[in-house]
């Protein structure tokens, strides 16, 4: 028989009421604000409250470089966090909330597949609580006070080719890429071009995922940079006085919404920085509720080990504080075989035929990157374990040439059909994990916040992606000479570039060499802490972030706000 389709096994599913759900996680009804009967929001104060219990170990799910249909991270970090179910253990997934584009684009939703997915996929899918059209309204509110500023007068005389506030909108739409605005007559404002970026681009979304408070969330939006004054300064959202009305728009959108697996297990689900340009993880509030009153805190990080898990490395886990205990690097047999260079695979299209034929030299041949992202999990003083995603037409050879190459660089290997049989077609991953977690951890950062810009730039380029070196156009270099005089000079360094390989060119696949990283541009993200890199034919970035809040929200000492100045 045909399996089921992912949403006739979704709507099949016998779920558990939500306070039940949350009180495995420890979580009072007093905490629990149910949106309907399968969403919930979680309170902040579940934070301080669960401060005593028990620490959970906290397991980051990455992958090798992805071809375009992607690998199952997703899939994999559901199919785990069930089968923990089986070894008498509690664990708790935190996962992104997709975006509307890609949900309505060739990639689909982020729910997961087969009998490992979140559920009702519907309402994970589709807008679930509104989080994403918060950060949309708080983002485009932004974009109107500064046009409105120009408007009437320009006070902080911002230079109107400077700005790199553009506005956003949570799906594809190309023809509002490059636009512009103020036309019309006198009281529509002043022309400039402008454009929109799709939501998850947003710097106020990668804020909203490293916020660690609502006062924290409060400061960081005051950071933001819309551009810059005729005499080089920053402007910021707190000059506007725009970052208190943006924080009360994003106020429910900082609380974590609490969903369950098909399987009935805890899930977070919160916010959904891209990984191919932000940070791409899912927000610290939400891992700081999951980490405590449980045995295991699964989460995923964007894209392959070399983009999302070291950005988790690097910028998630140096603002939360929390060190991870393992990572998961998913594998699948395509997608080696795809490395190999023999073949081409192409989103919305079918695999070739000669892909999907017995071929294990294919996949030996594809390893080279398998192995690199080994390295870059090592590198961080964290034990990987590699999880072979096992599809139905893969041959025993070819994961055999993975078990094989896993054995040879020492790191524990495991086979998960959590697709067709759930948690318990991952309970030997789940027991490859828990051996991983039980050793000593002696995780480190790739660079100290002191180091140059410019040498954290070149080290991630070196040690992650394997390049020869960087070179910096003279653009960016003039940029980042700006932003070390503006106080930036301690950030992280987040690279933006093709999740689809290693180098700059999605089209150079295992592990190549002998490349360079042309970084074209860089661009200072203050208020979510971090600088962009800008390499390869990376469009139009979010805009830029600057100087310490120097307004601020009231808000008592429970952390509610009280008043808005």
């Amino acid at each position: 028989m045909a399996m089921p389709s992912d949403l006739e096994i979704s709507r099949h599913t016998v779920l558990r009421s939500l306070d039940r759900v949350a009180t495995d996680l420890g979580i009072g009804d007093h905490l629990v604000e149910p949106y309907g009967r399968n969403v919930a929001k979680i309170s902040l104060d579940a934070i301080p409250e669960r401060d005593h219990a028990t620490r959970a170990k906290y397991v980051v799910v990455t992958s090798i470089t992805p071809t375009p249909l992607g690998e199952g991270k997703t899939t994999t970090t559901v199919g785990l966090g069930q089968a923990f179910h089986y070894l008498d253990k509690r664990a708790v997934i935190a996962i992104r909330q997709p975006s509307l584009g890609p949900t309505f684009g060739i990639k689909g939703g982020a729910a997961g597949g087969g009998y490992a997915q979140v559920a009702p996929m519907e309402s994970l899918n589709l807008h679930l609580t509104g989080d994403i059209h918060a950060v949309t309204s708080a983002h485009n509110l932004l974009a109107a006070m500064l046009d409105n500023h120009l408007h009437k007068g320009n006070a902080l005389g911002i230079d109107p080719q400077s700005i790199t506030w553009r506005r956003v909108l949570d799906s594809n739409d190309r023809d509002l890429r490059q636009i512009v605005t103020g036309l019309g007559g006198r009281a529509d404002g002043i022309p400039r071009q402008s454009g929109f970026d799709i939501t998850a681009a947003s710097e106020v979304m990668a804020i909203l995922a490293l916020a660690t408070s609502l006062q924290d969330l409060r400061e960081r939006l005051g950071r933001i940079v819309v551009g810059y004054d005729y005499d080089g300064r920053p402007v910021t959202a707190e000059q506007l006085k725009a970052a208190g009305a943006m924080c009360v728009l994003l106020r429910e959108a900082l609380k974590p919404n609490l969903m369950q697996t098909l399987e009935q297990s805890p899930v977070l689900v919160h916010c959904g920085p891209f990984g191919n340009i932000a940070h791409g993880n899912s927000s610290i509030v939400a891992d700081r509720i999951g980490i405590r009153g449980s045995d295991y805190l699964i989460t995923e990080a964007g894209f392959g080990a070399d983009m999302g898990a070291e950005r988790f490395f690097n910028i998630k886990c140096r603002t939360s504080g929390m060190v991870p205990d393992a990572a998961v690097i998913v594998v699948t047999v395509r997608a080696l075989k795809a490395h190999s260079g023999r073949h081409h695979v192409a989103a919305g299209r079918p695999l070739p035929e000669e892909l999907l034929a017995e071929n294990p030299d294919d996949v030996l041949a594809g390893a080279a990157n398998l192995r690199k992202q080994i390295e870059n999990i090592r590198m961080h003083g964290v034990t990987p374990v590699v999880a072979i995603n096992a599809f139905p037409g893969d041959h025993a050879s070819e994961r055999q040439a993975i078990v094989d190459v896993a054995a040879d660089e020492g790191v524990p290997v495991a086979t998960s059909t959590h697709f067709t049989e759930g948690g318990k077609g991952s309970v030997e991953l789940a027991e490859a994990v828990e051996e991983a977690c039980a050793t000593s951890s002696d995780f480190r950062f790739l660079y100290g916040d002191n180091l140059p810009l410019a040498d954290k730039i070149e080290r991630i380029a070196r040690q992650v992606y394997g390049a020869d070196g960087v070179d910096i156009s003279p653009t960016a270099a003039r940029q980042l000479s700006t932003y070390v005089s503006c106080g930036f000079g301690t950030l992280p360094v987040c690279i933006a570039k093709t999740h689809l390989s290693l180098s700059a060119d999605p089209a150079r696949k295992g592990a190549p060499t002998g490349w360079r990283l042309p970084v074209r541009e860089v661009r200072a993200s203050a208020g979510a802490g971090f600088i962009y890199a800008i390499c390869g034919e990376m469009r139009t970035m979010p805009g830029l972030s600057s100087s310490p809040a120097a307004e601020q929200i009231d808000i008592d000492s429970a952390g509610q706000i009280v008043g808005l100045s």
